[in-house]
């Protein structure tokens, strides 16, 4: 399956600042040293500028992974850099939580950050 298949469609509220959040629980991949199946949990949080992703296309997306072979930390760089080319957004964090493997858990987190964007103060709520 083609990894050309991710759709956007229009930030219905560009003027904001908001978070999207995606979890993929069933996210796998191949080993590419021993061609077993890899599992991870993938947690996508971004700030849209002016385009979402929609989540069909992203579904389908992370379902060609299932028969590429790539190490977690290139794979996860790939889907963050597909996805923040695509949307182009102002802030977008992708962490990759790998099931274990040989007694070791992994988990590679990658940042995109528009270079013009700056991130709003928290607001803590008492």
């Amino acid at each position: 399956m083609s990894k050309n298949i991710l759709e956007t469609f229009e930030n219905p509220e560009p003027g904001n600042d908001y978070t999207i959040r995606i979890t993929t629980p069933e996210f796998t991949c191949l080993c590419p040293l021993t061609g077993q199946p890899d599992f991870a949990q993938l947690s996508l949080e971004y700030i849209p500028d002016q385009l979402c992703v929609e989540l069909k296309s992203y579904k389908l997306y992370m379902v060609s992974f299932r028969d590429t072979a790539a190490f977690h930390e290139a794979i996860t760089n790939q889907i963050l850099n597909s996805l923040s080319s695509l949307t182009k957004p102002r802030f977008m964090r992708l962490i990759a939580e790998w099931n274990v493997r040989g007694g070791i858990y992994t988990q590679v987190v990658v940042e995109y950050r528009k270079p013009d964007w700056q991130a709003p103060v928290a607001v803590q709520l008492p």
